[in-house]
């Protein structure tokens, strides 16, 4: 894992070790993990897994994820041209 994503990922866990300041840093992983839906060991659990899961905690269900909707083209037109390589 690269340090920029060491640095996000510590950033997003803050917020949420605060709320829970009596768990530790794994007691905090883990419910993090088991609230995203992962069912395997804990050793298992990637930086994406929480990451995203942080980033979209509060958010609606049918919202996108953050990586993903800056990529969406509402315009077909655009899309078009932008998939030709003309913008």
């Amino acid at each position: 894992m690269s340090c920029h994503r060491i640095n996000e990922l510590a950033e997003l866990l803050m917020p949420e070790w605060q709320k829970q300041s009596h768990l530790n840093l794994v007691q905090i992983i883990e419910s993090l993990a088991l609230e995203a839906g992962h069912k395997g060991p804990l050793n298992e659990v990637t930086d994406d897994i929480l990451i995203y899961h942080l980033k979209m905690k509060g958010e609606t269900p049918d919202a996108m994820i953050p990586g993903i909707a800056k990529d969406v083209e509402v315009d077909f037109k655009a899309a078009l041209l932008k998939a030709r390589g003309i913008t």
